[in-house]
């Protein structure tokens, strides 16, 4: 949850730096070793996950099913915490243009992969995202921070709030269904950021569903809670895994700290390789957040500049990756579809974040938006800079 931070973030890292200066005590954790981690894998679930840098093989597998569809419909949904709302109003409004595919595969990195399970199901689930982004339910995530827990423990809100929450949406019926769409050769997978190997794990929670494995809803739950949760503001989600006879516990957290979206896989990205599709493809990709830069006295301050400078990094790492996926989607001739918030969204500078206000009003612009049925974008959207200057050479 990343792109759209409440104005206290930057003051959430200061004082995680402080205890980390101050030489804080950690909390207990059972070591184990880099050998161990590279064959580790989760008890019952050996195919839950792969790591994103992982062979074209090894994706190949993971998306074979889908070959033998007409065509191939790709939903990526990106970080942005309270922002997610724009994304959880453009599906909605997609719904109601009548225009909304039956997505091939869906993918969500933090705040996106708790939309992702319901936008992978379909307009049945609609109004959980009604819910989850204007309800207020949200809000109760940032309420009474707790200071010492950033020093002295692992998150400003060092509670279950987070995952308790998502057990409220993610039930054994929700698992059921997303193990039916599973079997029909469609993929749902979320990213987390595995701090221990520092690594992207991109996590096939289709797999999990069907496994039928004892694990498989807290699994289902921890993946989640773990690409949601915001260094030093969530806890992390300490995942139990087991190398041969050795059980130990990965930490993961945040998504977003690895990747703001996950298109593509590194093997294809930066390999130039090729992804072949019975029929027609196209990659639908949803920013919540805002790409273009916007200007900005910073105050000169330890909080001011730590705030922009995470403002800034999130949204140059954004444009990396969508441009890198706009050219591989060119070269291999696959619809690139972008859409992400605009000037025309709701600028609210008094309280952005979870605040329900915030929220409701961009979970319509992006309903208006998508209700539209032409919203997207086909291109990656220029600089400032480079808008005047064509502006100028136009006049």
């Amino acid at each position: 949850m990343t792109t759209r931070r409440s104005k206290g973030f930057g003051a959430l890292l200061v004082l995680a730096l402080a205890g980390q200066a101050a030489g804080c005590a950690s909390l207990p954790r059972t070591s184990y070793t880099a050998s161990q981690a590279a064959v580790a894998t989760v008890p019952n679930i050996p195919e839950a996950r792969v790591y994103s840098d992982a062979s074209v093989e090894t994706f190949t597998t993971l998306a074979a099913q889908q070959q033998n569809r007409k065509g191939f419909s790709y939903l990526a949904l990106s970080g942005g915490g309270g922002d997610g709302a724009y994304g959880a109003g453009v599906l909605n409004g997609w719904t109601a243009s009548g225009t909304r595919p039956d997505f091939t595969m869906v993918s969500g990195v933090s705040t996106g992969a708790l939309i992702a399970p319901f936008a992978f199901l379909g307009p049945a689930y609609d109004a959980y995202l009604t819910e989850f982004y204007t309800s207020g339910v949200a809000a109760t995530l940032v309420q009474s921070p707790d200071i010492t827990n950033v020093l002295f423990g692992s998150g400003l809100f060092g509670d279950d709030r987070l995952r308790d929450l998502i057990g409220r949406y993610v039930t054994p019926d929700l698992l059921a269904a997303v193990a039916t769409e599973h079997a029909k050769g469609r993929r749902l997978l979320v990213v987390t950021a595995n701090l221990d190997s520092q690594r992207a794990v991109i996590w096939n929670m289709g797999a999990i569903a069907a496994s039928g494995a004892p694990n498989a809803v807290a699994l289902f739950r921890d993946v989640l809670a773990a690409s949601a949760s915001v260094p030093a503001v969530f806890p992390p989600q300490l995942i139990d895994v087991r190398a041969g006879e050795a059980g130990f516990q990965e930490m993961h957290v945040d998504g977003s700290v690895v990747t703001p979206v996950f298109t593509l896989p590194q093997s294809l990205l930066l390999r130039d390789g090729r992804l072949r599709t019975a029929g027609k493809a196209d990659i639908y990709v949803v920013i919540n957040g805002r790409l273009e830069p916007e200007f900005a006295v910073t105050r000169n301050n330890t909080l001011s500049i730590v705030e922009r400078s995470f403002t800034t990094a999130s949204r140059a790492r954004s444009r990396a990756t969508l441009t890198t996926t706009y050219a591989f989607a060119r070269a291999n001739r696959i619809g690139f579809h972008l859409t992400y918030i605009d000037d025309a969204a709701p600028t609210v500078t008094a309280a952005r974040g979870f605040d329900t206000g915030y929220m409701r009003a961009l979970y319509e612009a992006g309903y208006a938006k998508g209700r539209t049925g032409r919203f997207w974008e086909n291109t990656i959207p220029a600089v400032p800079i480079v808008k005047e200057a064509v502006a100028a050479a136009t006049r």
